[in-house]
């Protein structure tokens, strides 16, 4: 591994676009309706379902000093330390929000998380951005959520959950979220976590459904919203896929460019993937790369990330620390060192990743951490 990350990391802009936090149970109680506290069996298990699906309960180690929560006072410490110029925060039960079913409950959870969110950290620390829940599960009431979290608590845009919601993500029922998001110029961001239902759920080593799951849950998300031509019909959004490396993307593209060349659909509405003359998949993709609307979270210590950038771009990919999850304070320096001395990187796809396209993609522009 690489040493000295920290220190590079003083003479450098670095904005995290994928930290998180943990989530204050009863804070964020004290946002919902009072009479929810004697509502059905809620107050036994909880309004939100546990961090992890079945697949987390597993006898193995933690990375040390993994999966604590910092607090507001931790991360502001962590943000110090680091010197990010900002991080933009996400959720830790919460990635398993899609699995909720209860309608009102989903729309109610995302509301009271939203205004605890806001409340908790990015109405104390300008550094602190955030990205909204949103109840896929009522795609039209998530749409609502998404303009009041946006207009109303300054969030970025809202995060996608990968699993548990009722169809594929580029069909037409969520095309509510995507017109919001388009008239509203915002972000939305794609994020693995939960892991049920794709295939591992009987799979008895945990690193095995850790491993598989992220990028199963990332490439199905980005494939059914690709082939669906959500980034065309919906341009005016940006769309982020995080958490699950880089070998999903590639490998991803390798397989739409071959099958969607070999099997494209009969189309007569023109309502799919619409490729300009002489482009394939991995061409489309990687133009809009290039304009800003699709990026795929980085860590930083990828084996084949001067690969993809080779292949895709530097604009296709955005830092991201996942702290405090399996990263902690001693790791992300290093994985910010092996990408500072990766020598088939340039500086410039360096300062991109690190930097510059997450300020794209978020849409804001920030005054430099002091040293």
């Amino acid at each position: 591994m690489a040493t000295g990350g920290i220190m590079a990391q003083k003479t450098r802009r670095i904005i995290d676009g994928d930290g998180h936090i943990f989530e204050d149970s009863e804070g964020i109680r004290s946002f919902l309706p009072p009479e929810w506290k004697e509502a059905s069996i809620g107050n036994m298990f909880g309004y939100w379902p546990p961090f992890g699906s079945h697949l987390f309960f597993a006898l193995n180690k933690v990375p040390e000093g993994a999966f604590k929560d910092p607090g507001f006072d931790g991360w502001v410490e962590f943000l110090d330390t680091q010197g990010f110029d900002a991080t933009v925060l996400y959720p830790s039960a919460f990635l398993h929000f899609g699995r909720i079913p209860d309608l009102n409950l989903a729309l109610g959870v995302a509301k009271a998380y939203n205004n605890w969110l806001h409340q908790a950290y990015l109405s104390r620390d300008s550094r602190f951005k955030g990205m909204a829940m949103i109840p896929l599960q009522d795609p039209k009431a998530a749409a609502l959520e998404l303009r009041r979290a946006v207009t109303e608590l300054g969030m970025c845009g809202a995060m996608l959950t990968g699993v548990g919601h009722k169809g594929e993500l580029g069909t037409q029922e969520f095309w509510p979220v995507y017109e919001e998001a388009d008239r509203l110029g915002c972000s939305l961001a794609l994020h693995a976590g939960t892991h049920a239902g794709l295939g591992l759920d009987h799979m008895n080593i945990f690193a095995g459904s850790n491993a598989l799951g992220h990028p199963l849950a990332v490439s199905i998300g980005f494939t059914s919203m690709l082939l669906n031509g959500v980034f065309d019909k919906f341009p005016n959004a940006r769309y982020a896929f995080l958490e699950a490396g880089v070998g999903w993307f590639l490998m991803t593209l390798e397989r739409t460019t071959r099958s969607f060349g070999a099997f494209p659909p009969l189309d007569p509405d023109k309502q799919y993937l619409q490729l300009a003359p002489g482009e394939n998949v991995a061409d489309y993709v990687r133009r809009h790369a290039k304009e800003g609307r699709i990026v795929v979270g980085v860590e930083g210590g990828e084996p084949d990330l001067a690969h993809a950038v080779r292949s895709m771009g530097k604009e296709a990919f955005m830092y991201s620390s996942d702290f405090p999850h399996e990263a902690t304070k001693e790791t992300i320096g290093e994985e910010i060192g092996e990408l500072l001395s990766n020598e088939e990187l340039t500086e410039d796809d360096r300062d991109a990743i690190l930097y510059r396209n997450a300020e794209l993609f978020y849409g804001f522009n920030l005054v430099p951490a002091k040293s």
